[in-house]
Order: structure tokens, then C-alpha cells, then sequence
């Protein structure tokens, strides 16, 4: 019974290289599910549909160039184990992946700063809404818009030293606002003109 198969199988595999179809199909039918089921031991049954599926694929496609020393179902049951170990190493790396993003999103979470930060945040936009309408927009200006003296003093219709005046007051009360988170502030505070 083995030899009629593989008498079966090799019929069908002559006829798959010279792309008939209908060959392609019965053997499709014929062992779909055999490993299908071979898949399934090794990854989930959708996940095996899909490296037998992948597997008939590739067989239709390289048909002119496959050469076989044994058995076609040997050669067809061999491919889907490489495709579901392929498929599991995927899913280990994209597991590993995830598993570090988590840690390092965690990690930042449970870090202090990232709260100061948030704090810290909400304090700056409180005490710049504070300040007087002509430093807040003169300082937003340039600390946020990164413009310089003499570009807000042409939109403003003033002098350059009117806008740097405005801005060295806006710190100076900026200063006495947030005193208490100076030290993470430097960068804001002592940008250059």
C-alpha cells in the first residue's frame, strides 16, 4: 500500500511541475489535513493552517525547481514542521519584545521624576498663564517658539531691549514661582539669547 501512494504522489508531483491544477488541487485535498493536524502539535491549529497553507503555497510556486530524495509527504510534512518552528520563534521574539516595553514602561511609571515631570509641567503652564500678558507673551515667544529678540520686537512693534527687559522680567517671577523645581528648570531658564 506504501509504494501505491508514493506511486500516487510522485504521478502528482510530475503533473504539479508541468502546472496542472487539478493535480495541485487533489494533493492539496489529500494531505491538508494530515498536516494540518502535524502543525497543530506544534502551534495553534489557525497558526498550523497557516504554515500548511504557506507550505502549498511555496510548493505551487517552486514547482519547476523541487527535487525530492524522499517522499513527497515526507518533503511536505518536513516544510510545515520548519514553518510552525519559524512561527513559534516569531512569537517568542515579539513575546520578548512586548515583555520589554512593559518593564521599561513600567520602570518609567514607578520612576519618581516621571511624576515631577508631570508635576511639574502643569506648574510651568500655571505660573506662565500668570504672568503679565506682555512677559508671557514675549517669554512664550522665545522659549516655546524658539524666536529670537529681534524677530518678537518686529511683531510686537518694540525694541529689542523692550523684549529682552520683558524677559528677564518673566524669569525673574518664573524663578520665584517655581523655586522649588529649579534644579530640572536650568534648561528653560538659561537659554541663550
Amino acid at each position: 500500500m506504501e509504494t501505491k501512494y508514493n506511486y500516487e504522489d510522485q504521478s502528482l508531483l510530475l503533473a504539479i511541475k508541468d502546472g496542472n491544477e487539478k493535480a495541485f488541487d487533489i494533493l492539496f485535498r489529500k494531505y491538508y489535513p494530515m498536516l494540518c493536524a502535524y502543525g497543530n502539535k506544534f502551534v495553534e491549529l489557525e497558526d498550523a493552517e497557516e504554515c500548511v497553507q504557506d507550505a502549498m503555497l511555496w510548493l505551487w510556486k517552486n514547482k519547476e525547481m523541487i527535487v525530492i530524495q524522499s517522499s513527497l509527504s515526507s518533503y511536505l510534512f518536513s516544510i510545515v514542521y520548519h514553518r510552525a518552528i519559524n512561527r513559534i520563534k516569531q512569537e517568542e521574539v515579539k513575546s520578548r519584545a512586548e515583555n520589554y516595553f512593559y518593564e521599561e514602561m513600567q520602570s518609567l511609571i514607578d520612576e519618581p521624576n516621571f511624576y515631577l515631570i508631570e508635576e511639574l509641567t502643569t506648574r510651568i503652564q500655571e505660573a506662565v498663564t500668570a504672568l503679565p500678558e506682555s512677559y508671557k507673551e514675549a517669554f512664550v515667544m522665545h522659549r516655546f517658539k524658539n524666536m529670537s529678540y529681534k524677530e518678537i520686537a518686529g511683531i510686537l512693534g518694540v525694541s529689542p531691549k523692550t523684549i529682552d527687559y520683558r524677559i528677564q522680567q518673566a524669569l525673574k517671577q518664573l524663578r520665584i514661582e517655581l523655586k522649588d523645581y529649579l534644579p530640572l528648570l536650568l534648561p528653560l531658564l538659561v537659554k541663550n539669547v
